[in-house]
């Protein structure tokens, strides 16, 4: 029942319909911004994984992030869902990954969050050359609007950026991932769109505007989708009334468990979610336990012999002080 044999790009559902088999996208007026609808900034990023154990190596083994979550796909209970960020999974610093074992590499292109940037404390990108070096992994350094940006991309494919700077609101990093707290990721800094047009996306996030561009593809090493920060229910319906009087698209609320979403897609066809804050991830897990076992939503408990028989296993990272 739960198995999956051919991994699909979209759960189906109609708001995930992919870009070539959409209408023309409608021109959207960005509603007025006014209390009720503030977004504070990336709640979580989910992309896609071929390798469930790389995946988890990687994010919490190399650039120390918490295993925060360890769940499945609620829209398709055959596949994991996996979350990574700080020592709660606080939002604005969610990694998170459906996991399609044997998926294809996909193409990042038009239409797609093509990359994803944390930030570190400033003077930390030398030690995450020798870190990234040191399993494997070769970054390259560059320079944006005068910040050192250190560029390089994980099993999968996936593009990732560290970014150097001082550290929005003080984040607390996870000090249990082995990474000096001095260098550790601090959450997220920003995601880039490559889109055939800028308008009227630009200025809510970096964008790329590339005509020519290949749309992407959905699959491994690319972003599902991105979601945005909203303090709770009233917010997120007071989101969902004005987007859809700007003529979007718009779902009705989905209970994601550790938060609420409702899902659009921008004019340039990548899909957003505006998601609560809580109630969080330690609502079915205490806190020094998340990530240690397959976590299900009452609404599948029943089916939890038959999901686990299907699912790959996976070994949760040791949690780790760092050296000295």
């Amino acid at each position: 029942m739960y198995r999956r044999t051919v991994p699909r790009n979209e759960p189906e559902s109609a708001y995930f319909t992919p870009l070539r088999n959409r209408p023309s996208v409608k021109a959207m007026t960005p509603p007025e911004p006014d209390a009720a609808r503030r977004i504070a900034g990336i709640h979580h990023v989910t992309a896609i994984t071929a390798d469930p154990q790389a995946n988890v190596d990687f994010y919490a083994g190399v650039l120390g992030l918490r295993f925060v979550k360890r769940t499945v796909n609620f829209d398709d209970p055959g596949s994991y869902h996996l979350y990574f960020g700080d020592e709660i999974g606080r939002p604005g610093g969610i990694m998170t990954f459906f996991a399609w074992p044997g998926a294809p590499r996909g193409r990042r292109g038009s239409g797609q969050v093509t990359q994803t940037a944390f930030s570190v404390p400033e003077d930390s990108l030398g030690f995450w050359t020798q870190q990234l070096r040191t399993h494997g992994v070769e970054p390259e350094l560059g320079l944006r609007f005068g910040d050192e940006v250190l560029a390089f991309a994980d099993p999968d494919g996936l593009g990732l950026e560290l970014v150097a700077g001082a550290v929005p609101g003080e984040r607390p990093p996870w000090n249990g991932g082995g990474i000096p707290p001095e260098h550790a990721i601090r959450g997220f800094r920003g995601i880039t769109l490559t889109l055939a047009a800028a308008a009227p996306t630009a200025g809510i996030v970096d964008v790329v505007v590339a005509p020519g561009e290949p749309e992407g593809i959905v699959s491994a090493g690319t972003v599902h989708h991105v979601a945005f920060r909203t303090p709770g229910d009233r917010e997120q319906l007071a989101w969902r009334e004005a987007l859809i009087a700007a003529g979007r698209d718009v779902t009705h609320v989905y209970d994601r468990r550790y938060f609420r979403s409702i899902y659009f897609r921008e004019p340039g066809g990548v899909l957003f979610e505006i998601a609560t804050d809580g109630p969080g991830f330690t609502v079915d897990e205490p806190a020094d336990e998340l990530g240690g076992r397959l976590a299900l939503p009452p609404w599948l408990e029943e089916h939890r012999a038959e999901i686990e028989e299907h699912l790959p296993p996976i070994t949760p990272p040791a949690v780790t002080q760092p050296a000295g």
